[in-house]
Parts: C-alpha cells; structure tokens; sequence
C-alpha cells in the first residue's frame, strides 16, 4: 500500500488505525503491516483490508471492535467495511520479527504482563465517584474468580486504601528487590493493590508534588512492583487531563478507558476532553458509565436530582457504549467507609454494578483468547525450542 497515492480521509484512515493494537504482538496493526488496504468511496463508506496471523484467531472480534472506535469520530466516514485476510507465511515471520523488535526497543518495561487487560477508570472533574465505581468493579472482577490489580494513580486524593478496608505499609521482596503489592481475597479471586496511601504516615498528610515527580512515582508503580499474575489492572485515574494521566497512556499504551460522568451537561462536557485526550494517545474508549444517575424512594418513585440522559449522551457523543447506570445509594458511601464496597453486598447500586461488571468483561473488555492464534502458537513453540 503507497501512501503517496491514499486520499486525504484515507491517509486520516491509516492514521487512527495506528492506535489498533494486536492483542497477541502488542503492536499497531499498521507498523505490523497488517493493513493491506484503506478504500474511501464518495458516498462516505470505507473498505479495510486486514490480514491476520490466522484466519480462525478468536482476537479477529477485538481487533474488528478497536477499527470501528478508533474510526467513528472521523465525520466523513458514513460505513465501514473490513476484509478479512491471511497473511502469508512469509508475512507471518515478518510480523513476528517486528513484533519482536517493537518490544525490545520500548523505552518503559513495566511489570505488568502483557496478557493482562489494562482499565483506565478516568473523569474529567473530581466529585463524580471515579474512585468508588474503581472499587468496586475491580472487586466485582475478583469476586468472578479473576486476579485483579489495582493501581491508586490519583496520587494526591488516593482513597482506594479507604474503599478496600485496607492499611499498613507496602513490603519490598528481598530476592526480586521489588515492591510486593498488598492483597486481599475477594470471593473466588483475589486483589493486588497500590497505592500512596500505603508509603504515607497519616491518610491526612498532603502529597506537594507536581509534573515529573508524580510522573516518576507512577513509573515505579509500574516498573519496580511485582505485580505477579494479572487477569485485569484497574487504574484508578487522577480527574482531569494533567501530567499523570499522558504520562500513563504513554506507559500503557494498550490500555482501554472507562469515562466516569453524571447526568450533568457540564460534566458532561468536562469527561469528554478526558476521552478526547485519550484519542490522542491512541487509547480506546471502552464505554461510559453514568454515576448517581438518579434516587428511588420506598414507593420505588425515581428523582433524577442531578439531571438526565447525560451519560446516554456522551456515549453517543463519544461513539462508546453506556455501560450503565449506578443510581444514589446511601449504602456506597456506608460500603466506602467501612472498607466493605457495595457490589458485594445488596442494594440498588450492587446490582447496578454487577451488571456493569458483566458488561466489562462479557463484552467490553473481555480477556484475550490467544491460544489458538498461530503467532502465539509460533511463540511457544520457540520458547520449547530454546529451553
């Protein structure tokens, strides 16, 4: 495929499909030479031609899912088609070799493993329940039998030590000279956690850092903890779009993003700058979820004290899916206080949430199924070979 000869959409195409990322290589699959053909026709339909390590790889639905998200924002694109190829096996030794130069010449080598999904919870301003939906979906996931990290990135408000009833002080291995997260088991899986709020003496004292600082404490939560086996690392993102939340998307460019809004129209707007910030680093967005959507009385009667329809509208505004809506409930704030998150118990907003959870991990976000890919096959074939 010449560049020279892509029109201006086309090229704006290829562009944003840079930030597509094969799960199995951990490259983009344009630098992979995966994408054989970008076709802009005049009625505003759009013909992609993909090729794959191998026809059957369960991934084909994520990559398909990641193609249509990077592409809906682009105006002019009215349909987009994809066509579906193999790559040759010529191809197939090409794509791994640079798979393989790709990940020795990455600048930041985090702990955390490359199989694992990696969740930005963000929102655009503070107040809106970030920290708490984070809670409680990452011990929603562990509660399915799944081992969840959990990363407290909201340096100056952490809170997730609070919401998880945990304290003490973080313990360094002797062998590995690296930092072991704290733990607990939540029903049939089990929470990896980090946070500042388990290097600090009081949970009162106040953190005066600012810009590289911040930057260089993140780099050691995901570089020099040894975070073991992950199924899913929920981050906890600090609100807004400062020097924290581009220095992550740089580290853990693979990641997907969940926008916290309420139904405000002036939150709303704010969380769209946070999605929009996140584009430009090439993250997906995987959806929205609506906190304190509304308050149901004893007569079941429903009071939508901060307004309507603003999480419904930003999804569509954004091209994501609303994930779900958690109404006010007096037992989130009990459940965050006590260290007992709400999803685990009853209530409204639990039920709210473990459908939300759900949502994530049956569709959303799921867990990638490389196994039967044929990259991954020639990978642990090597890996046999060399031992």
């Amino acid at each position: 495929m010449e560049l020279s000869d892509l029109s201006e959409i086309e090229s704006k195409v290829l562009n944003q499909l840079q930030g597509v990322v094969d799960p199995e290589l951990g490259s983009d699959i344009v630098d992979l030479g995966m994408v054989k053909g970008v076709v802009h026709h005049d009625d505003g339909h759009v013909l992609i031609t993909v090729a794959l390590t191998t026809s059957g790889c369960p991934l084909r639905a994520q990559i398909q899912r990641d193609i249509h998200s990077k592409l809906s924002h682009i105006q002019e694109i009215t349909k987009i088609k994809i066509n579906w190829t193999e790559l040759t096996q010529d191809e197939k030794s090409d794509v791994m070799a640079r798979a393989r130069l790709n990940i020795s010449q990455e600048e930041t080598v985090t702990q955390i493993p490359r199989t694992a999904k990696s969740i930005m919870i963000a929102s655009g301003k503070g107040g809106v329940g970030k920290s708490s939906i984070s809670a409680n979906i990452a011990s929603g996931i562990a509660q399915r039998g799944f081992t969840v990290g959990v990363l407290d990135a909201d340096i100056w408000g952490f809170s997730i030590p609070q919401m998880l009833g945990l304290s003490g002080r973080l313990e360094g291995d002797e062998e590995t000279r690296k930092i072991k997260p704290v733990e607990r088991k939540s029903g049939a899986g089990v929470l990896k956690i980090i946070s500042m709020g388990f290097l600090i003496d009081e949970e009162s004292s106040s953190l005066n850092w600012r810009g590289l600082i911040l930057n260089r404490a993140v780099r050691h939560f995901l570089e020099d903890v040894e975070w073991g086996h992950l199924d899913y690392l929920i981050i906890d993102m600090p609100p807004g779009t400062g020097d924290v939340q581009m220095g992550l998307a740089k580290m853990l460019p693979r990641s997907d993003m969940i926008v916290v809004t309420t139904p405000s129209k002036t939150v709303q707007n704010v969380a769209a700058r946070v999605a929009n910030m996140a584009r430009s680093y090439y993250l997906r967005i995987a959806g929205v979820i609506e906190n304190m959507s509304y308050f149901v009385n004893n007569d079941g009667e429903k009071y939508f004290i901060f307004g309507q329809g603003g999480g419904k509208e930003l999804a569509g505004e954004l091209g994501v899916p609303l994930l779900g809506s958690v109404p006010i409930d007096e037992n989130v704030s009990k459940g965050s206080d006590q260290g007992n998150p709400v999803i685990l118990g009853d209530g409204q907003a639990s039920v709210a949430l473990n459908d939300i959870v759900d949502v994530i991990i049956n569709d959303a976000v799921p867990l990638n199924k490389i196994t039967d890919c044929s990259a991954y096959i020639e990978q642990e074939t090597a890996v046999e070979l060399n031992r």
